[in-house]
């Protein structure tokens, strides 16, 4: 039998330069690993309110607007040797609704330890198309994914926000 994926958002969240924000994991202590947040959806839970919640509780803010979400699930296999926590012992991978949004609330709304164990002890803001050189695991294809697909709405950030600016 084969284990099904646990759904899962991910949250590519854009700044008013069309940076992307990135958070090194806490809890990986070999390497630094970066990614964007991302977490399950609960039961019931539809997608744009589980990004939301996922934002609250691993950067300390949900002020974001919504620029879009993926067409597709993108979905990943959780290699043979990740240790086995209940989640990886129960799925093979994950298959994610990825969205993109644009923060609203400046640089000081972002608080790692908001909310429990922070899964970040770092982040900074990266360019886009960093995502597909950064280690990111076995994440990488999803993440060289987003990077293009994503593209458009770096630029809807950086307009968004100029004309926002403007009297």
């Amino acid at each position: 039998m084969t284990l099904p994926y646990r759904r899962n958002v991910g949250a590519v969240l854009f700044n008013h330069l069309g940076s992307v924000f990135l958070g090194r994991r806490s809890d990986i202590t070999d390497r630094e690993v970066w990614q964007c947040p991302q977490g399950g959806i609960d039961a019931g839970e539809e997608p744009a309110v589980a990004v939301l919640r996922e934002l609250r509780e691993e950067i300390g803010t949900d002020d974001v607007l919504i620029l879009g979400e993926h067409t597709e699930w993108l979905s990943y296999d959780f290699p043979a040797d990740l240790p086995q926590r209940d989640r990886v012992a129960r799925h093979r991978g994950q298959t994610q609704r990825w969205f993109a949004l644009l923060l609203l609330a400046g640089d000081s709304a972002i608080d790692l330890a908001a909310h429990g164990t922070p899964e970040f002890d770092r982040w900074r803001w990266a360019e886009l198309s960093e995502l597909a050189t950064l280690d990111v695991g076995f994440k990488r294809p999803v993440y060289q994914r987003l990077a293009v697909d994503f593209a458009p709405y770096a630029e809807q950030a950086r307009l968004r926000s100029y004309n926002r600016s403007r009297p």
